[in-house]
């Protein structure tokens, strides 16, 4: 288990393509790469999140409970796939495509707990819940069925909050240590898919 990249990005316009009238909002979903296991740099990260990202709405992305969106490689290859298969486009993802702070490896959603402590380096994070997907992200896949897909498949990744501020880049280690394992990230996929 380890990190990958670390992904920030800026606010920005941004169109949905997807909307008839061709509807613009404000967003910072398009992250870059700043350290990945290619080219390691260290980043800080504080009670917020990673030194240099920003949020455009603190109530679904950011604030304490929501420093940190980490989102699994393993997923990358199924969204290549379904916007190959459904929208017949050739396409690979760089680091920070679906809006995620944090690139990783070795984590997946059934294997995620709220309350799953992790500890890199001298960061200690906490899992506090999953993403829930908006018409930002199907407007950022140009797919409108992206975010309905997300939560189906329980490919949604989670957010995190940081316990401990500290520095960390790509190719750390993630330590878990499971929280009381009550409800995991796939529960809550399952739960939101069953309330809609």
């Amino acid at each position: 288990m380890q990190i990958i990249s670390l992904n920030v990005g800026t606010v920005m316009s941004c169109k949905d393509s997807l909307s008839t009238a061709g509807q613009t909002f404000l967003s910072a979903i398009h992250k870059s790469s700043i350290s990945s296991v290619e080219n390691p740099k260290a980043v800080q990260v504080n009670f917020l999140g990673l030194e240099a990202d920003e949020q455009a709405d603190t109530s679904v992305h950011g604030g304490h409970d929501k420093a940190l969106y980490a989102y699994p490689i393993e997923h990358y290859s199924f969204w290549e796939n379904t916007v190959q298969s459904e929208l017949h486009a050739q396409k690979t993802f760089a680091y920070g495509h679906f809006g995620e702070n944090i690139t990783i490896s070795g984590l997946l959603e059934h294997d995620v707990w709220v309350g799953d402590l992790w500890f890199i380096g001298d960061l200690e994070l906490r899992v506090t819940k999953l993403r829930e997907p908006c018409f930002k992200f199907n407007a950022k896949m140009d797919y409108k069925k992206a975010a309905k897909t997300m939560v189906k498949t329980a490919k949604s990744g989670w957010y995190l909050k940081v316990i401990k501020e500290g520095v960390v880049q790509a190719g750390d280690a993630i330590k878990v240590i499971n929280g009381p394992k009550k409800i995991s990230i796939k529960h809550q996929n399952d739960a939101l898919m069953s309330a809609k």
